[in-house]
C-alpha cells in the first residue's frame, strides 16, 4: 500500500492547470496564490515520484503519464463531490451550497423571472450560477465543477437524468419593414438561405434552428455571428438578415425598443426542451427534482 496519498487540494490544483492551461488562471479558479498553487503541484510530484507537469515560460505542457493522472483525478474529485452531496442530501432539501450551470440563450431570460422567489422562498439555498454554452456546461457536470445544468435539448448529455420544464418555441425575426409580408406563421422554405443569421458553433440553439428548419443547405450558407442572441436581433433590426429566436427571449423583451417582429416557426419539431439534468444516481436526486419544480413554478 502506497505510504502516500494525494489530497483534494492538490488535484484540484492539478486538474485546474490542465483545464487552464496557465498557472495564474488555475490559481485564481482556485482562489489561491499562483505560488500556493505551483507549490502544492510540485508537492504532489516530489511525493509521487514522477513529473505531471513540464514548465517553461511560455508553456505549460502536461507528461503522458500527467494527463492520465488528470484524468484519474476528475473522477476522484467527483466522486468526492458526490461524497458530500450524499451528507447534505440528509438535511434539508434545497439548502446549502448548489452549483448550476445555465446556457447563454436561456440565462437572461429565464433566471430574471425566477431567482426573486427562490432566494425568498428558500432563503437556506447558496446557489451560485455559472453561464457557459451547452457542451462546456455538460463537461463541468460530468467533471464535478458543476452540480446539475439548465440547457436546451435535444442535445448530447452523457449519462444524466432529466426533469423536463417545459418547450420553449422556436420564432423567425425579421424587420417590421420587410416587404415579403409574411404570414401568422413561417415555412421553413420561405427562409432565404442567404439573410439567415445564428449564433456560432458551441451554442445549441444554432443545431435546434436548423434541424427544426431541416434544409442542409441552410448549414452551408448560413451567416454566423457573435455568441449573443441580442447581437443577432440588432443585426435584424439594422435590416442585415433574419434570424431564429426562442420564445422566452421574446417573452422577456429581447425585441423591445427594436423595428423587429417575430412569427412562429412552422414545422414538425420548431421547438427546443428546456431541461434540468443532473449526473446519474447522484444522491441529490430528489432535490434536483424539487429544484425542477421550483424552476416550472417560476
Amino acid at each position: 500500500m502506497s505510504t502516500y496519498l494525494p489530497t483534494i487540494k492538490q488535484l484540484q490544483y492539478l486538474v485546474a492547470l490542465h483545464e487552464h492551461g496557465h498557472f495564474g488562471r488555475a490559481a485564481d479558479s482556485c482562489f489561491v496564490s499562483q505560488s500556493t498553487l505551483s507549490a502544492g503541484i510540485r508537492e504532489l510530484e516530489s511525493l509521487l515520484g514522477v513529473t505531471l507537469v513540464e514548465r517553461s515560460r511560455r508553456v505549460v505542457r502536461f507528461t503522458p503519464l500527467g494527463n492520465a493522472v488528470v484524468e484519474k483525478a476528475h473522477r476522484l474529485l467527483r466522486e468526492a463531490e458526490e461524497l458530500s452531496d450524499l451528507v447534505q442530501s440528509a438535511g434539508k432539501p434545497l439548502a446549502g451550497e448548489l452549483r448550476m450551470s445555465v446556457i447563454p440563450t436561456i440565462a437572461p431570460f429565464l433566471l430574471p423571472r425566477i431567482l426573486p422567489r427562490l432566494r425568498k422562498e428558500r432563503p437556506q439555498l447558496k446557489l451560485f450560477l455559472r453561464e457557459e454554452p451547452s457542451g462546456a456546461a455538460i463537461e463541468s457536470l460530468h467533471h464535478g465543477r458543476a452540480d446539475c445544468v439548465l440547457l436546451a435539448l435535444p442535445f448530447a448529455t452523457g449519462e444524466v437524468e432529466t426533469a423536463t420544464l417545459g418547450e420553449d418555441r422556436l420564432y423567425v425575426a425579421f424587420p417590421e419593414n420587410d416587404p415579403r409580408d409574411p404570414p401568422p406563421e413561417i415555412l421553413p422554405s420561405m427562409i432565404d438561405e442567404g439573410r439567415l443569421l445564428l449564433l456560432e458553433d458551441g451554442h445549441c440553439l444554432k443545431d435546434h434552428a436548423l434541424a427544426a428548419c431541416n434544409r442542409p443547405e441552410l448549414r452551408a450558407s448560413a451567416t454566423m455571428i457573435g455568441t449573443s442572441l441580442h447581437t443577432l436581433v440588432q443585426m435584424v433590426d439594422n435590416g442585415l438578415g433574419v434570424t431564429i429566436v426562442p420564445e422566452m427571449a421574446i417573452e422577456a423583451g429581447i425585441l423591445h425598443g427594436t423595428h423587429v417582429v417575430a412569427r412562429p416557426l412552422k414545422s414538425s419539431n420548431a421547438s427546443r426542451e428546456i431541461a434540468l439534468v443532473w449526473r446519474k444516481n447522484s444522491p441529490r436526486s430528489d432535490e434536483f427534482r424539487l429544484l425542477a419544480e421550483e424552476l416550472r413554478a417560476g
